[in-house]
This record gives C-alpha cells, sequence and structure tokens, in this order.
C-alpha cells in the first residue's frame, strides 16, 4: 500500500494562545507546500503529555504520511518541567521509530514564556518548521528502497 498524502497534527491545549499560533503556522506552511485542506487533520489534546498517546493512535491507524506534534512547555517552579519535557520527547520519538510513520517536534520547551512567545511566532514559528518537516518527509518516505518493500512484495 503506498504511502498516504495526509498529515496529522496534534496541537496541546496547554498554553492555546502559543499553541494556535504554532498551528497556525504549520497550517500556512502544509498549504504553502500545496497540501489540500482536506488532506490535513488537526487533533487537540489537553496537555502536551497527552500527545505522544495521540500521536501513537494516529500512526497505528496508517491513515497518516506524517504526523506533527505541536505544544509548549515553560518552566515553572517545580519539577514538573522536566518530567513533561522527558516524555513528551521519548513518546514521540518511539512513536515514529516504531510505526515508520515520521513524527516532526513543534513542542516548544523554553525557560521562560518571553522564550516560548519568540519562537511560536515571535521572531519564528516552530510550528511552521515542524510542518516543512512533515512535508519534505513525506516525499523523504516514498524515495526510500524499503518505503514499498511490503506492497512490492504482495505484487510478485
Amino acid at each position: 500500500m503506498p504511502r498516504p498524502r495526509r498529515v496529522g497534527i496534534i496541537v496541546s491545549r496547554f498554553n492555546e494562545p502559543l499553541t494556535q499560533r504554532l498551528l497556525d503556522g504549520a497550517l500556512a506552511t502544509l498549504k504553502a507546500r500545496g497540501l489540500p485542506a482536506a488532506a490535513v487533520e488537526v487533533v487537540w489534546v489537553p496537555g502536551a503529555f497527552e500527545i505522544p498517546v495521540v500521536a501513537q493512535a494516529l500512526a497505528a491507524s496508517r491513515r497518516y504520511g506524517a504526523l506533527v506534534a505541536l505544544g509548549a512547555v515553560i518552566r515553572g517552579a517545580t519539577h514538573h518541567y522536566d518530567a513533561i519535557c522527558r516524555a513528551v520527547s521519548q513518546g514521540i520519538a518511539e512513536t515514529a521509530r516504531t510505526t515508520g510513520v515520521p513524527v516532526a517536534f513543534g513542542v516548544i520547551m523554553a525557560e521562560r514564556r518571553a522564550d516560548a512567545v519568540a519562537r511560536a511566532g515571535g521572531r519564528w514559528n516552530l510550528g511552521a518548521e515542524a510542518a516543512a518537516v512533515a512535508a519534505e518527509m513525506l516525499d523523504v518516505m516514498t524515495t526510500l528502497p524499503c518505503a514499498n518493500a511490503a506492497e512490492r512484495a504482495n505484487t510478485r
């Protein structure tokens, strides 16, 4: 089966003023790259911690050729920040490795709110960058020698 030319975007609702800006950048980038709106599905989750489980479910559905993970985690006064950042990073990487579906990382991890604002459209937009990665990975994955190995095996 050929790899779908669809992108799933998982967005954290926590810090929504920032994550909405990330989503806006991602959608604009995918549109500029020629991906029709009908080929993009957005799923909102409560917080960044929930991104990996939804990414895993979307990847396992085989409806998407790539995923984009968007969130904003800002350090507070507790160790919660470190635990969330570690879990989100590891979960997203594990999803990509175990499913073979690329997951572009657009989760801001910032020490200060001002740094997060800068990465969500202030100086640049991490959502737009992650969407560009996902769009490129749609193409990269179809050109790999092993990308269509299962399809070739079924036609022999």
